[in-house]
């Protein structure tokens, strides 16, 4: 088995990280600028973004208003609604990106690379055949062939719908 290396990547692992009153996700479900914070949905419990860094394009999260880092830590009536707006995003990115499949799961915890590990959210990552290439790995550059404030006024026109 061959093996890569990406040690660009450690500097970002070992840098010390702000210690800040508010969590990002708070901070942003707390702004009245959706267009900006690129929230393409609002529900009652939770709502849902496009990942300013994104694995594809169309990676969407899916984030209880509710700061907690597991499930747990939310109602029964949190988790329904938290996976019923996964379910509707998912159609609204079939609808809107036509993708071959999807990747849905959560990272609880740093070590399971939990990026916000305090504020437990769900990627949505749309694939395609084909869409994995050497570019994130020798060219250190991801390839997003949409603009995310475009993608993000056609997932909030599909989910108006």
């Amino acid at each position: 088995m061959d093996t890569l290396h990406a040690p660009w990547r450690i500097e970002y692992i070992l840098s010390p990280k702000p210690e800040l009153k508010e969590g990002l996700f708070a901070r942003i479900a707390q702004s009245s600028d959706d267009v900006e914070n690129f929230i393409v949905v609002r529900e009652r419990t939770c709502f849902a973004l496009l990942n300013r860094y994104p694995y594809n394009g169309g990676h969407l999260m899916v984030v209880p208003y509710k700061e907690v880092p597991d499930l747990n830590g939310l109602t029964d009536d949190e988790l329904t609604e938290l996976w019923k707006l996964v379910r509707r995003c998912s159609n609204a990115l079939t609808a809107v990106m036509k993708p071959d499949g999807f990747n849905i799961g959560i990272n609880l915890g740093k070590v399971a690379g939990a990026g916000i590990a305090e504020h437990l959210h769900i990627h949505i990552v749309p694939r395609w055949n084909g869409d994995t290439n050497f570019m994130p790995v020798i060219a250190n550059t991801g390839v997003v062939p949409d603009a995310l404030k475009e993608i993000a006024a056609k997932l909030r026109t599909e989910l108006a719908k």
